[in-house]
């Protein structure tokens, strides 16, 4: 499904020269989603000219879902061999429970508040076997650890934070207002929800976030969310800009 956008609310947004431009919301291990999103993204960019298409991920690849091994097994191999996928550029960002999982896979945590928001079906979808109903954080570990890919958990670690294109920036959640990009703190822009999406700062670029669900995309004066829900919605979101042109991409 194809959303229009309102471009009303705010000023001229660019895309950089000859390039179109996608960036995909939270995936939450909906593998199903995310092929129909992609395939909605193939035949879109069949209608442009541009010679560069770039589509920016922006984190929460795993958990809640049921597949989220197949998502991310998708991200680490990039773009389909296929000569419809020629030109694009994949960049996938860190979000939240990227983070929380590699801290629990490190021993930084117990791993309570990621395994009670989805962590146990990153687990089982890993390891492809249920979880005992009496496993604790050790046994928890081991079994995801026996079932990670290292190439994997090589992929998730080394993800970046932000990716700026044109007028936009990519970040999984957003940022703190008024402090400068090199002075965030990483986990600002992995998890910050209040301070960000409650002001009205200028950032310098338009600030394109997941992280924070909304029940369709929100455009503002100085950011745009696409965060719907995928997981119990069943919409995954894709904002696309060419151009000063820009609109959305649906499940």
């Amino acid at each position: 499904m194809r959303i229009s956008s309102d471009n009303s609310r705010r000023g001229t947004v660019l895309a950089p020269p000859a390039t179109r431009l996608y960036a995909i919301g939270d995936i939450h291990g909906r593998w199903d989603l995310l092929q129909t999103l992609l395939g909605l993204i193939r035949c879109d960019a069949g209608t442009s000219t541009a010679s560069r298409r770039v589509v920016v991920f922006l984190g929460d690849y795993v958990d809640r879902g049921r597949q989220s091994a197949e998502v991310v097994e998708a991200l680490v191999n990039g773009p389909p061999d296929d000569p419809s996928w020629r030109g694009f550029q994949w960049i996938c960002l860190k979000g939240n429970h990227e983070d929380a999982m590699l801290r629990f896979l490190d021993g930084e945590t117990d791993g309570e508040d990621w395994l009670a928001h989805g962590g146990r079906t990153t687990i089982e979808s890993y390891s492809r076997r249920p979880i005992p109903p009496a496993a604790g954080p050790g046994g928890l570990r081991a079994q995801l650890r026996d079932g990670l890919p290292d190439r994997h958990r090589r992929f998730l670690a080394g993800l970046p934070l932000w990716h700026a294109e044109g007028d936009y920036l990519f970040v999984h959640a957003g940022l703190r207002p008024g402090v400068a990009m090199a002075d965030q703190n990483p986990d600002d822009l992995m998890w910050i929800r209040g301070s960000f999406l409650t002001s009205a700062v200028d950032h310098g670029r338009m600030v394109v976030h997941g992280h924070s669900i909304v029940p369709q995309p929100e455009i503002h004066a100085n950011r745009i969310a696409i965060d719907t829900g995928a997981y119990c919605s069943g919409r995954l979101t894709a904002l696309v800009s060419e151009g000063s042109d820009s609109g959305f991409l649906s499940t």
